[in-house]
Order: C-alpha cells, then structure tokens, then sequence
C-alpha cells in the first residue's frame, strides 16, 4: 500500500542529517584508547634460530588512521568530515600528530620498517640527475693482435659508414 496522493509526510522529518558518532571528546578518548590497545596488542614475528628454536617475537603495531577507524567501528570518509569540522579541528590535529610522531619514532628505533614508515610519512630521498648536452660514449673492441680502434658513439642516429 503506498502513500496517500498529495501527503506531506516529509514535513514529519526533522534533520536529514545523521548524527556525529562521536563528539570531539569522545574521539580524544577514543584515540588514546586506540594508542593503548595498539601498545599491549602488539604484532608478533616468528624468529628461527640455527638451533631449530622458534620464539615470537613483539613488534610495535603502527598506528594509522586506517586502523584508527576501524578500532572506533567507523567509516573514513566520517574521520574526513570530521577533519572539515571546525569544532574537530584540535582534535584532528592532535591524533595525526600522535600517530606520526609513534611511526616516526618507531622506524627510527628500528621497531618499525624504516622504508614502508618514510613512505607513509612522504619522507623520501629524492635524488635527481641531469645532464646537458650530448651523452658521448667511447667504445673500444679489439680487432686482431694489432690493439684497439676506438669507436665514438653519441646521442641520437648511429651514422653508418
């Protein structure tokens, strides 16, 4: 059975709009919640020795915002409206700076892999290397007893004799 024809029942909602999972002091306290589980929950690594003795090893867990949501059963896209969010903004600010500072402390005591961290942290070497100009090689062969004939080679069509 469908609506009556003509019927306002859209005037009976209040506010489309769903409500914040949580307040700006509930996401602190979830955060530090967050850092303590990743802290007593840490991964294990199963070390070999030459003996045959297996023994697992704790590794510091990486916090992230990934995990981060997860851990507080909520989406992204809800921590990236949050970060749109005046009111969140401290806060925001203050988790990112927390997980950044644990991963960034944690590859540099190498507790966690320094390469997978600096990527993460847009924290790379960039080397560049420029040349100007024509690239000349030099070539050598030898042809019978008599030695070497060196051959030139440079940038672009190989002129043939």
């Amino acid at each position: 059975m469908s609506a009556p024809e003509g019927n306002q029942y859209w005037k009976l909602a209040h506010d489309f709009k769903k409500p914040k999972r949580y307040q700006p002091d509930e996401l602190l306290q979830q955060a530090r919640e967050y850092a303590e589980w990743c802290e007593i929950n840490p991964l294990y690594e199963l070390k070999v020795f030459g003996t045959g003795v297996q023994i697992k090893v704790p590794k510091m867990r990486a916090m992230t915002i990934e995990g981060f949501c997860l851990f507080c059963n909520m989406a992204k896209s809800t921590w990236y409206e949050y970060e749109k969010n005046k009111e969140y903004s401290d806060i925001i600010s203050y988790v990112r700076d927390l997980f950044y500072s644990q991963k960034l402390e944690g590859s540099a005591a190498d507790l966690l892999n320094p390469n997978i961290i600096a990527r993460e942290l847009g924290l790379t070497d960039k080397s560049e290397n420029k040349q100007s100009g024509p690239i000349k090689i030099i070539v050598s062969y030898e042809e019978g007893p008599a030695g070497g004939n060196p051959l030139e080679i440079s940038e672009g069509p190989i002129p043939v004799e």
